[in-house]
């Protein structure tokens, strides 16, 4: 219920949404109607531009919060679960966690280090994201995750769980794999569990120039505005339910 509240309550829907009651306004006489609906309109234009995708993307990195100067390096990797997506062959791992993925398991070559897989079923009757993350991974990289944490429902559960597994062995710091624009929220958990997490960012966006190109409308930019705005709610949410 909360994804789906999430994708039907945010921009770009949201703007829809008020456009499409805007002209039912209009259709029944309000002279206001036609300027909300125009505004609507602008505000989906915006977030299709280059230059307010990524402003929206670099900005939320600012407020992630860093592990204390005292934490012990990191001796793990832990990879957070995204979506899924429906294969030829039934329920895999979608774009996003196959991104964080070959991060993760590229940042395992680099260091050595063990791999942590975190998330439970996305769905009812569905696998857990974890499983089928481990499955990609050993199938794909050749790399066996030495940890599959399959329960978590959220970004607050795979930063509890792991830390909890993590501490059962022993180790106190480990680096996080997510796209840039989700780890300040993950960061943010994994504190909260007293757990320090290294960022190890994926596709980590940068401030656009300016020019006349970064206005140009595109709707990849959408998608991109929304995953962004998605993770601004979520830190507030995460602040006036944790208080942090």
């Amino acid at each position: 219920m909360q994804n789906i509240l999430t994708i039907l309550l945010l921009p770009p829907l949201l703007f829809v949404w008020i456009a499409l009651g805007a002209g039912l306004l209009a259709w029944r006489g309000s002279r206001a109607a036609g300027a909300v609906a125009a505004l609507a309109a602008f505000g989906l234009a915006l977030l299709s531009t280059t230059y307010v995708a990524a402003v929206l993307s670099v900005g939320i990195t600012f407020v992630a919060p860093r592990p204390p100067a005292d934490a012990p390096p990191p001796v793990a990797i832990v990879v957070l679960g995204a979506e899924m997506a429906r294969g030829p062959d039934g329920p895999e791992v979608g774009p996003l966690t196959l991104e964080r993925l070959r991060a993760g398991a590229a940042l395992h070559k680099r260091t050595g280090l063990p791999l942590l897989l975190t998330g439970g079923p996305l769905m009812p009757g569905a696998p857990p994201i974890a499983e089928l993350m481990a499955a990609t991974l050993e199938r794909d990289f050749g790399i066996a995750p030495r940890w599959v944490e399959n329960r978590a429902r959220d970004t607050r559960d795979n930063a509890e769980l792991s830390a909890a597994m993590l501490r059962a062995d022993g180790i106190g710091a480990a680096y996080v794999v997510s796209q840039a624009w989700h780890l300040p929220r993950a960061q943010g958990a994994f504190a909260r569990a007293r757990f320090p997490a290294f960022p190890a960012p994926v596709r980590t966006a940068r401030m656009p120039d300016g020019d006349w190109s970064d206005w140009l409308p595109h709707p990849a930019n959408l998608g991109q505005s929304w995953f962004a705005l998605r993770e601004w709610a979520g830190l507030l949410v995460y602040r006036l339910r944790d208080g942090t």
